[in-house]
């Protein structure tokens, strides 16, 4: 009866059932996993967002399939501000990214079709790929003390069917961006690239030998997503673009044929569009707010892991930060008994595809006195397991 592209597990794994029996508690919990900024407690410039909304221009409707144009050029002067030059006749609007990687599928595969899929990476890519009847072919970033492709592996796994390559940049949850050198191979596979960059402006710091942004591309085909998700700290606006950039033959190619699967859908609102220009321009006091949260809170999560049975791992943007912890239990047991006797909420490592030990995902977006208690317990807790044997009853911390 039902399509093979939705057959999914529906039954929840460990950690799902013991978030379901904790909030059916009533107990309360630190959740280090918050990733919604408009729930971070987070500085907004309310006012002139308010004032944007509140013009008699949203009467009217002016269906265009790439978007309305005075919200692609406020897309093209954001990127000019931070030294990129894009024409706005190659930004594409969509509701999300989400929107605008299906778009893309459809744009670039027939069912069947391979696309090259960086891992760890974010779990959604998954189900966005199926969806659309593509496979995803993983390829792998590997840790040495950063985060780096395994560019060996990257050039076995591509198959006859691979139609495009996946870029997270900075990957989420790794927060490894694209390296020069490494550009130099993905551009020698020559398949269009999809550089996903919602993550781009917020990097940790400095580094020459980075690569930002695939938007300014002149060979090949690239399309580089971002939004206002969370570049803005708006995800309720529902707006990302999409830059077709690369070889002007190619670019325009696919526009045309982008062209013909927007006008299917007109899927944004006129409201996020008209207003685009004083939602880019309203985000500084949000933005800034949010890099220093990210680095707070990651220094933090350094100074009190250092010395400890976790590990920090190096990362170089983006809203994450990962604990190795020991592997006297699987990651997903770290967390269930996390939130259990500890009432602290983490993702699993294996949520994202880490899978070479265990490691445990935190959200650096926490508000701070949340994130110091929650790091605190999440600490003392690694220490007290690996000091008991397994079979030992452990002190519930959190009744």
């Amino acid at each position: 009866m039902f399509s093979t592209r939705c057959e999914v597990g529906l039954e929840p794994n460990s950690l799902s059932q013991a978030l379901a029996r904790h909030l059916r508690s009533g107990r309360p919990h630190l959740d280090l996993t918050l990733s919604n900024p408009t729930r971070a407690e987070l500085p907004y410039a309310e006012s002139a967002l308010l004032a944007a909304l509140a013009t008699r221009e949203l009467l009217d409707y002016d269906p265009q399939p790439f978007g309305l144009r005075s919200a692609r050029d406020a897309v093209a002067r954001d990127y000019a501000l931070h030294g990129t030059e894009v024409a706005a006749e190659r930004v594409l609007l969509t509701a999300s990214t989400s929107e605008a990687y299906a778009f893309l599928f459809k744009l670039l595969c027939d069912p069947g079709d391979e696309v090259l899929c960086p891992r760890p990476s974010y779990p959604l890519f998954d189900s966005l790929a199926r969806l659309e009847g593509v496979r995803l072919a993983p390829y792998p970033l590997v840790y040495d003390g950063a985060w780096g492709i395994d560019l060996a592996a990257l050039q076995r796994a591509r198959a006859p069917r691979t139609r495009a390559l996946l870029l997270v940049n900075p990957n989420n949850p790794t927060g490894h961006y694209l390296k020069r050198n490494e550009l130099e191979l993905l551009r020698s596979l020559e398949l269009p690239i999809v550089s996903d960059e919602v993550f781009s402006r917020y990097a940790h710091g400095p580094d020459p030998a980075r690569v930002e942004s695939l938007a300014g591309e002149t060979d090949g085909l690239v399309f580089a997503l971002g939004g206002l998700s969370k570049l803005a700290a708006l995800p309720q606006l529902k707006l990302a673009w999409t830059v077709v950039a690369g070889a002007a033959e190619r670019a325009a190619e696919a526009i045309a044929r982008l062209e013909f699967i927007a006008d299917a859908f007109l899927s944004v609102s006129t409201p996020v569009q008209l207003t685009q220009t004083a939602l880019l321009a309203a985000r500084e006091p949000t933005e800034r707010a949010i890099a220093a949260r990210l680095r707070s809170n990651r220094e933090l999560l350094a100074a009190a892991a250092a010395g400890s049975a976790a590990s920090l791992l190096r990362t170089e943007g983006g809203w994450y930060a990962i604990l190795r912890v020991p592997a006297i239990l699987s990651d997903e047991d770290w967390a269930v008994e996390l939130l259990e006797q500890c009432a602290v909420y983490v993702h699993p490592g294996h949520f994202f595809d880490l899978d070479a030990g265990a490691h445990l995902v935190l959200s650096l977006l926490t508000p701070p006195s949340a994130f110091r208690e929650g790091v605190t317990r999440l600490l003392a807790f690694v220490r007290a397991r690996c000091e008991r044997s397994p079979d030992q009853p452990l002190e519930d911390r959190g009744r």
